[in-house]
């Protein structure tokens, strides 16, 4: 059996921390930053966790089972 090669566009967009989770970043904070308050870009900064849900499929994606 070949081995299963990691998607490209996953592995730069998830990392996964110590205990196994699944790290991200949030969305809509590239481009048209001007209509958006202070508060909203400043708590997009900070990274969230994939969803236990759809943890399964990043790891698949990541080729980690």
């Amino acid at each position: 059996m070949p081995k299963i090669k990691t998607n490209s566009a996953a592995k730069k967009r998830f990392t996964l921390t110590g205990s196994g989770k699944i790290k991200r970043k949030h969305a809509f904070k590239s481009h048209i930053l001007t209509k958006k308050t202070k508060k909203q870009k400043r708590n997009l900064t900070h990274f969230g966790l994939v969803d236990r849900v759809d943890a399964g499929n990043v790891k698949t994606l990541l080729g980690l089972r």
